[in-house]
């Protein structure tokens, strides 16, 4: 008779399960997990605070602020899993409006014609980005960086060249204006309320951009190309294809918002959108995406975006003071990314 021993199937099958983490476990291992707790958080602390706040007009008007930063948002939030980040894009949005504005009244064309040429420039902005990272091997800091000092001279320069003004010429009496301003400017009524379309935009922009993350190879390849570059070229991910196209679905991000600007406002002034970058990019920490890349989710960034809205509106309601309003977005970006930091270690452990 044989002195192996033979291993008991119930212990097998035990050490397997301890191989395996739990439900728990692997909800905390979720990017934006820590900005839901968040989220649910400050929208209890408001509405008790304010209760104007869960007024269904005023949480509206949260939502299209949440809107305004989370259509780039999504688009940051995919970039930065990537492993890069784009400082250029609160200028680029308004690169974009100009565009159409400008080319429209210049040589006075129906404003579709601007709205497709806008988006050609916002498409391009994101490919020399993306092209010029890959070929210099530059931080993407220093390449957006450079193409946010270039589009604000260039917004300013050539709005003051064409128009002889810092803000673009009003087209509401062009042909095409009332047709594009119905897609990218009007409102839907839901319960006698408006709620802007823009907040329909964000969030088929966020369901697009997690089936592509969770559901397709290109997500493989985002998440692969943040994690390491150098491994993910070796294995057979097309690198430079991935970056540029994340740099140019920005791009189209920006597009949508600076359409929405253009008819919404008539004019858009050639000096706005510096600083919005930050915005953009602090919606998608807090919703769990790392400098570092390679993790992360788009929900994560809308849930961001939403923080913030909720944050900008909220003070007011409860009537603070608005000069808070930056104190208080800074902290929340210290604790969110404490917290996802601390989630995502415990959860790995576990």
């Amino acid at each position: 008779m044989s002195n192996a021993t033979l291993t008991p199937p119930g212990a097998r099958t035990a050490d397997e399960r301890m191989g395996q983490k739990s439900t728990f476990s692997k909800l905390l291992g979720r990017p934006e997990i820590g900005a839901l707790v968040g989220a649910i958080a400050l929208f209890a602390f408001f509405a008790l605070v304010a209760p104007t706040f869960l007024q269904p007009s005023s949480f509206a008007t949260v939502l299209y602020g949440s809107s305004t930063i989370g259509i780039m948002a999504v688009g940051v939030s995919l970039l930065m899993i990537g492993g890069e980040f784009d400082l250029s894009t609160g200028v680029a949005v308004i690169s974009s409006a100009l565009s159409a504005s400008l080319f429209s009244w210049y040589f006075g064309m129906n404003v579709w014609v601007g709205v497709l040429l806008a988006l050609l420039v916002s498409l391009l902005i994101g490919f020399i980005n993306g092209w010029i990272l890959i070929k210099t091997q530059l931080p993407s800091f220093i390449v957006t960086l450079a193409t946010f000092l270039m589009l604000a001279g260039l917004n300013l320069a050539l709005t003051r060249a064409i128009g002889d003004s810092v803000s673009s010429p009003k087209i509401s009496q062009m042909d095409g204006f009332d047709s594009a301003r119905a897609i990218f400017a009007s409102s839907v009524t839901m319960g006698g309320v408006n709620v802007k379309v823009t907040v329909f935009f964000w969030l088929v922009l966020v369901l697009i951009a997690s089936w592509i993350l969770l559901r397709t190879t290109v997500g493989n390849w985002i998440f692969a190309v943040g994690g390491d570059a150098n491994a993910a070229r070796a294995v057979g991910v097309p690198v430079t294809a991935t970056k540029i196209g994340l740099f140019m679905g920005v791009g189209f991000c920006g597009w949508i918002l600076g359409m929405h600007n253009l008819f919404a406002f008539d004019a858009v002034q050639s000096g706005e959108g510096v600083g919005n970058e930050f915005l953009y990019i602090i919606a998608a920490v807090i919703g769990g995406c790392l400098l570092t890349g390679g993790y992360g989710s788009a929900v994560g960034g809308a849930i961001g975006a939403f923080i913030f809205g909720m944050a900008n509106k909220g003070i007011v309601y409860a009537e603070w003071n608005p000069d808070w309003f930056k104190f208080f977005l800074g902290l929340m970006l210290l604790v969110a990314t404490i917290v996802n930091l601390v989630v995502k270690r415990r959860a790995d452990l576990k």
